[in-house]
Formats: structure tokens, sequence, C-alpha cells
């Protein structure tokens, strides 16, 4: 059960036209689902009731959830369950390297739960998936999406960094005013912290961050999250509309139009970004594969200007 303290229930707003997609059907879909099923994993497609959920797993995209599918936190935004996780799944390395094999991915990504129970937060299983990949798979490319490892952050992300994945991603999610109500069990300068330690250890890896609109935020503070990232030298800024999962979850206060999305967009590559994704339907994991290969031309591109 996914326990929120029992907040008020708060009807879901209509979406607009330009935020509904089609329920994910199909042969591809179908066979997705029942590899992810037959490897007993986790995604978070599915968990977090992604809306994208049809386009990607039709092209054989799926992001994995390690570390269970039970959470011990219980973020105001989340779909996923919170509770008393189970015991972490030796195999599930293994398991998740076989899967992109079995799928041919070229780019994979990988997030998890929170895991606050483990005493290094789960970092462990993160660098086992890592390097499991690596050995099946060695050109697939790998993205993380990791929690914040709360009281662990500096042996966890260095274990991390040291695994050399090609992506390190973790979203700041909102601006520092909602934390208390949208994400109580977090600090949103140690997230920020831990992705500025990430190019400190290793600078070679892309950092890559994102934020939900629509919780309330004002428009000045989102530019104050754009220049706390680019203070930590984030490369990749995600944003999307939130969406409301269930009636027990935070109310969406309003639906950002694409053209303030277009217009978020703008200062973000003004602010220097190397990569900026920006619609009502972008999520962290959203076309990554198509994203890591833009971001690579792009620090090329920016390479080449400071060699000349």
């Amino acid at each position: 059960m996914n326990d929120l303290s029992s907040p008020p229930i708060a009807p879901r707003a209509r979406k607009p036209d330009w935020i509904r997609v089609k329920a994910p059907t199909g042969k591809v879909v179908a066979e997705t689902r029942e590899l992810m099923r037959a490897k007993s994993l986790t995604t978070v497609c599915e968990e977090a009731a992604c809306p994208n959920i049809g386009e990607c797993w039709s092209k054989k995209h799926a992001t994995v959830m390690i570390l269970g599918d039970t959470c011990t936190r219980a973020c105001a935004f989340c779909n996923v369950k919170t509770g008393m996780p189970r015991a972490v799944d030796p195999m599930e390395p293994a398991h998740v390297a076989e899967a992109a094999a079995a799928m041919g991915l070229q780019h994979i990504v990988i997030t998890s739960v929170d895991r606050d129970d483990l005493p290094d937060g789960g970092a462990s299983q993160f660098v086992k998936v890592i390097h499991a990949i690596r050995a099946a798979n060695p050109t697939t490319t790998i993205e993380i999406l990791t929690p914040d490892f709360r009281n662990k952050a500096q042996a966890a992300v260095e274990s991390i960094v040291e695994a050399r994945p090609d992506v390190y991603n973790h979203n700041l999610e909102t601006v520092p005013r909602l934390y208390p109500t949208i994400r109580p069990g977090a600090r949103y300068y140690a997230s920020l912290r831990l992705l500025e330690s990430v190019k400190r250890h290793d600078p070679s890896i892309f950092t890559k961050s994102g934020v939900m609109l629509g919780l309330g935020e004002e428009r000045m503070e989102v530019h104050q999250v754009m220049d706390d990232m680019r203070s930590a030298d984030i490369d990749f800024l995600t944003m999307g509309q939130y969406l409301q999962p269930t009636p027990r979850h935070a109310k969406v206060a309003d639906f950002v139009t694409p053209k303030a999305f277009d217009a978020f967009a703008a200062i973000a590559r003004a602010k220097g970004f190397l990569l900026v994704a920006s619609s009502p339907l972008t999520r962290s994991s959203y076309h990554a594969g198509d994203d890591f290969a833009k971001m690579r031309a792009a620090r090329e591109t920016q390479l080449a200007k400071v060699r000349a």
C-alpha cells in the first residue's frame, strides 16, 4: 500500500488535449512485458504509470527499476508503492544484462526505488548491474537514475562513479520551496551536491537532472533551479508536466502549455546546458538513447571549439 499519511483525496483534473496519449497495445508491447516478467524484472514505466509506456515499449525501450518494487520513501508525486522492501535479488544484475541483450539495447536506463534500509542505500547493486551489462553487452551505453543515498551519499556515489556509467542522472524533481510537501524525505541541496560530486570525481561522465512542472512552482523559482544546476555543472536538463497518479497524490496545480515549456527550454539553453528536453510528456528516460547521442555530439562540438 502506498501510504502517503492519508492526505485528503484530491480529484484529478481533466487533462488537456496535448497531454493525452494512447494506451499501450500491440505485439511488441506484449513481448516487452513478457520479457520483463520472465526475467523477474520491474520497470519504472509500469510502477510510475508513465504516460509514454506505449510509445517506448513498442520500440523495445524499457527503464528497469532495480532493488525491488517497494520504496522506503513516500513522495507525494510518486506512484511506486511504499513499505518494507524485500531482500535484494542476487540474480538481478545478470537478469538485467540478459534483458538488455534480448532487447538489443544500444542504450539502457537503470533506476531504483529508495532503499534507506540498506547500509549503502543500494549503491552496490547499481555497481553490479553496470558490471554485468558491460560484460554481456560491451557496446551498450548505460544511464543510471539513482536515489539521493541520504546519509550515505559520499561513499555510495564514489563507488558508482568508479563503475563508470555513461550518464549519471538524479532528479531534483521540483523547486526548493515545495520539498517539504512534495519530496519530504529528501533535501534539495544534498541532491545538488550529489550531482556536483559526480563531476568532481569524473568529469567525463555526463550528468543529468529533471524537474516536474505544474506543482505550483513560480517561473523565477524554475529559473533559479536552472542556475543551481549549472553551478553544479549538470549537462542535461529534462522538464515535464506533473501528472497526478491517484487522488491521494499531490494535486496538479496547473497544466503548463507546450509554448511555456518551449520558453523554459530556450532559457535553459541560454544558461549553458549541453542538452535540454522540455515538453509536457518529457520524462527522465524518454528518448534517452537519442538524447545521449545528441549530448555526446554537443560535447564534441564544444571541445572542438575550445581546441580551435
